[in-house]
């Protein structure tokens, strides 16, 4: 039943326009999360994935469904029926790819002492004890490939690695040859202190008829990730150059007769993901350019491979689902709208950029009772020089005569675009629907703007960054709609280090404060997070390195717990209990200096959250805080 009420839902034609309303939390959670997952292999449909919150059981409800790529009304299938459309088998399919954990460790105390069977106890002996949410109990995500009885063969034997990796990899680690008779996947072929300490993944192929496996991206030190086939038997991948650094410069390469070429080595960019064109002589990649998400080509055998631009506009092309015939299946996001599928039409003729045609329509109802937030571009002059890109999202009864509180939102990652996303916590149209103006500007460090742009926050993150965080909320306060004395900072995680950077120099600009999971104490950082590659690349290094000129003036000038004298104002803290990425005691320590300096603070803390926000009770307490935090203090 509740399948064909989403269907009815995405068709149903209402008899009169309902008034539209400011968008509420409670609204926000009633919207449908839409995923594509694949195309079917006669191109003729679309699989789609699509949960909805169910804030009463603190749940969400997951349905499936295929939709004509030429468009129409959503069909239902049950999880058996995409799995069968999914399942990774080889060209005969008599076997298929799979993966499972595998048991590798002694590392609970009742594994290492039968007889204490109801110790609690973890022993380790290096580091990678514990990632993002979960502790390693000796288990590692292995790779198998499984025959038609269910026997079970794993090509990764007594390996302590990952693949999938941790914490968010995914199938797109493992894929057949197209000729069936090899595997390849990613991993990183590293253990304990030194796994932790390194970003440097690499791309095996396991030979079923030798039983070998070959590193065919050996000598390539970081991350080397999501390979692909193109039809014609083309391997390409994405490759990062330097070791320890997750957000360097991704290239796109192929390897051909034996030979790696980097498509885009003089391209001045980054790449988010990529997908085969059906023919093999393209390439169709997601990109960032000036705030936003785009879809790219590369004409793999011209001589110019820089990648063209094919879509443009307010908006971001957040997946490339696959090719069916001339069109190109995409998801897509705006400020104002969660993600759905659109099509884009590759022979579109006379047009600079190609344009999208919705396809699904799962929220629509909802958005026809939910009022727009207007959203522009503006640029700002940088205390360098630099120009900078930011977005404003306005309330939707805007009105320039009035003057409005102000919030400066500051971005996490710390290498991370503020594009056109639509988040379910940080959501701006959810901020600026409660009466307040936002700016979100593009400071240094994030992607989409030059490789240098992007890599100017490592080592730096007290320095520009900050300028470029108070420039950004000196211009819009030039705005005559803007209540000067009525400002607020809010971010989570290099966001939340930034509210607690700035809660000790913004000399008074700011009334309130809001830190999600922000790094508060560099040095207890570096000694309890769990990637410390991390904190190598953009901190510098160790605190006891006191030859280490960036590492030393990181955590002597950048460190906020060193600014806390200067702390005068307001601050909300939130924090998870199990994110281990910017473990609890951050927050824990800046909750107590604001409280035993006497600054009016609050702490939010969720104890079975991690990094994220991620069940519906928890996400509607989160936002509730938060507004209720900024109307008493702002």
């Amino acid at each position: 039943m509740k399948k064909h009420l989403i269907i009815l839902a995405s068709v149903m034609t209402l008899n009169g326009l309902q008034a539209q309303q400011p968008l509420t939390p409670e609204k926000l959670w009633e919207l449908h999360r839409v995923s594509a997952i694949a195309l079917t292999p006669d191109q003729q449909y679309v699989l789609v994935s699509v949960s909805t919150p169910n804030v009463k059981e603190n749940t969400f409800n997951k349905e499936y469904y295929k939709l004509a790529v030429k468009g129409g009304i959503p069909i239902p299938i049950s999880k058996e029926e995409v799995e069968k459309f999914t399942t990774k088998y080889n060209t005969d399919k008599s076997l298929k790819l799979t993966h499972k954990e595998v048991k590798l460790k002694s590392v609970l105390g009742k594994d290492i002492y039968t007889d204490l069977d109801k110790s609690s106890g973890k022993l380790y002996s290096s580091l990678d004890h514990r990632h993002w949410d979960t502790w390693n109990e000796g288990s590692y995500n292995h790779v198998m490939i499984e025959d038609s009885n269910g026997k079970q063969t794993d090509i990764m034997e007594e390996l302590p690695y990952y693949c999938p990796q941790l914490p968010f990899g995914g199938d797109e680690d493992y894929i057949w040859s197209l000729d069936g008779k090899k595997v390849l996947y990613v991993t990183k072929a590293k253990v304990g202190t030194d796994y932790v300490l390194s970003t440097n993944t690499d791309i095996y192929e396991y030979d079923l008829a030798s039983k070998k496996t070959t590193n065919l991206t050996e000598g390539m030190m970081g991350y080397d990730t999501n390979p692909q086939y193109s039809k014609e038997g083309v391997l390409a991948w994405l490759s990062m150059a330097h070791d320890g650094n997750e957000s360097d410069k991704n290239d796109l390469y192929i390897l051909k007769n034996g030979k790696r070429i980097n498509l885009t080595a003089q391209w001045d960019n980054t790449i988010f993901s990529y997908r085969w064109s059906n023919d093999g002589k393209r390439i169709y990649l997601i990109a960032p350019t000036q705030g936003t998400e785009q879809l790219f080509v590369v004409d793999v055998y011209s001589k110019n491979t820089n990648p063209r631009q094919l879509t443009q506009g307010v908006f971001d092309v957040n997946s490339i689902v696959g090719q069916a015939g001339n069109q190109l299946v995409v998801t897509r996001t705006d400020m104002n709208h969660a993600a759905e599928l659109y099509t884009i039409n590759l022979k579109e003729k006379k047009k600079e950029y190609l344009s999208l045609t919705q396809l699904s329509h799962f929220n629509d109802e909802q958005y026809k009772q939910i009022a727009q937030c207007p959203i522009k571009e503006r640029i700002i002059k940088t205390t360098d020089g630099k120009d900078m890109h930011a977005w404003v999202i306005y309330p939707p009864d805007f009105d320039p005569n009035k003057k409005y509180p102000t919030l400066l939102y500051c971005q996490g990652g710390p290498q991370s675009i503020v594009s056109q996303f639509y988040s379910f916590r940080w959501n701006f149209q959810l901020m600026a629907s409660q009466g307040y103006i936002v700016i979100a500007p593009n400071r240094r460090g994030l992607p989409g703007f030059g490789v240098e742009w992007n890599a100017q926050i490592s080592g730096d993150w007290g320095g520009q960054p900050m300028s470029d965080y108070l420039s950004a909320i000196d211009d819009i306060a030039k705005e005559p709609y803007v209540d000067k004395d009525r400002l607020g900072a809010v971010g989570a995680s290099y966001g939340g280090y930034s509210i607690y950077y700035l809660a000790g120099i913004h000399q008074k600009r700011f009334k309130t404060f809001i830190a999600h999971c922000g790094v508060f104490n560099l040095e207890s950082m570096y000694g309890t997070t769990e990637e410390l590659f991390f904190n190598n690349n953009e901190i510098g290094g160790a605190y006891w390195e006191e030859r280490n000129a960036v590492a030393q003036k990181s955590y002597k000038e950048f460190n906020p717990i060193k600014k806390i004298n200067n702390w005068d104002t307001p601050i909300l803290i939130i924090h998870g209990g199990k994110d281990y990425r910017v473990p609890e005691e951050q927050g824990f320590q800046a909750f107590t200096a604001a409280q035993l300096k006497g600054i009016r603070s609050e702490l939010l803390y969720f104890p079975d959250e991690n990094h994220w926000v991620l069940q519906p009770q928890n996400g509607l307490l989160w936002q509730r805080t938060f507004f209720k935090w900024l109307k008493e203090t702002l």
